[in-house]
């Protein structure tokens, strides 16, 4: 039998704190590992899993695609992406008319801030403290975290930061310079921050009054995850950019950048190999179908409500907050979230950090109320 941790030591780059678990198999919002040991899932692979793991019509996609059709570049038509565009600009906020398809979250980031250069003729961006864009040069730029960013600078120039829910500061920062404001509606990286009311109107307002564009960052909150569709639709707000991935495929690598009107890109300005590759759009086609037939944003509030009542039941004094929206829930505690951490994987169940101190919990749209009792259940034992 192989020893698949010696494997991935050995040959593998350790950029990530690894977890003991060699996970191999999952169904649902179960994993198991290479013991057959279960585990429920919080984690749904950073928000990916949002239709759970392996499910059945996605899985039945890939396997009838796999056999028609694995590759076509982009200057030939396909019959799988042209459904896609067309469906994902009818699930997309208002005011969106096209669709760039890519392979991750920072790749539509990337695109979202070139195109937002181009259509503009500005250079500058402004984006929030503590919120999280990528990986990439472009948008680890747009990242306010210092651990993400110093280690290779000089990044991009032309970026500065304000906090979220601060109308003042944005204010002062947004300029005739600015090509466009990039934010999560939902912090999720940052801490499961949520956008105000307010301040959302104040964004949209500033950035018509300046002429510049509005980025939203729904690459973790999109579909599903918070109750709506998106999370922008919570406010009635009309993005000018919409950048997704992460669940977009119930796991197939895939992104996009969503365009209003306002974007003016010329052919050959930017482009991709395997964006929009047929594998990734018949993923993201039964995905999103599983995502309406099943009404899994309307699950994600009943069950987010349910989670958060459970929780509560009983007075838990580790706790100093909780910050919520549908399934994408942040515990804020008075001490560190390693230790939480730790004692729930070895209790079979799998959550996230976000920040030293909150524990994240992104769990499948379709965890059952009885996996949720089980994750309450450890929670109560934890944070008494």
């Amino acid at each position: 039998m192989h020893d698949y941790k010696s494997l991935e030591e050995q040959y593998g780059l350790s950029l990530y704190p690894k977890r003991e678990a060699v996970l191999v198999r999952g169904a649902g919002a179960l994993l198991y590992d290479d013991q057959d040991r279960e585990y429920i899932d919080c984690a749904a692979g950073i928000g990916v899993a949002n239709v759970g793991h392996c499910h059945p019509v996605v899985v039945e996609a890939l396997q009838r695609q796999v056999a028609e059709l694995m590759v076509v570049p982009n200057t030939l038509y396909n019959d799988k992406r042209s459904l896609l565009l067309e469906k994902l600009v009818q699930v997309a906020p208002q005011g969106i008319k096209r669709a760039y398809l890519c392979n991750s979250g920072a790749e539509a980031v990337e695109a979202a801030l070139k195109f937002a250069r181009v259509s503009t003729g500005r250079t500058e961006f402004v984006t929030a403290m503590r919120g999280f864009h990528g990986r990439t040069m472009g948008a680890v730029s747009a990242t306010f975290t210092k651990k993400y960013r110093d280690p290779f600078a000089p990044l991009v120039p032309g970026f500065s930061y304000v906090p979220l829910n601060k109308i003042d500061k944005l204010d002062a920062a947004v300029t005739e310079k600015t090509a466009a404001v990039m934010l999560e509606l939902v912090q999720g990286e940052g801490g499961v921050n949520l956008a105000t009311k307010e301040y959302v109107a104040a964004v949209r307002n500033i950035c018509d009054e300046r002429g510049a564009l509005l980025i939203i960052d729904e690459i973790q909150t999109g579909f599903g995850r918070t109750g709506k569709n998106f999370a922008c639709e919570h406010f009635a707000l009309q993005p000018d950019m919409v950048t997704v991935a992460k669940s977009i495929a119930a796991g197939v690598p895939m992104g996009a950048t969503l365009l209003s009107d306002k974007i003016k890109v010329e052919p050959g300005m930017h482009g991709t190999t395997f964006g929009g590759n047929p594998i990734a759009c018949a993923a993201a086609l039964a995905t999103l179908d599983v995502l309406v037939n099943e009404e899994l944003a309307e699950r994600a509030v009943e069950s987010g409500d349910y989670f958060e009542q459970q929780l509560l039941s009983v007075e838990l004094t580790q706790i100093r907050s909780i910050r919520r929206r549908g399934l994408m829930i942040g515990i804020e505690l008075k001490g560190k979230v390693q230790p939480i951490l730790e004692a729930m994987m070895d209790a079979g169940v799998i959550a996230l950090p976000a920040g030293a101190t909150v524990l994240r919990l992104l769990p499948p749209l379709v965890i059952e109320k009885s996996q949720l009792d089980v994750v309450v259940k450890q929670l109560h034992l934890l944070l008494k």
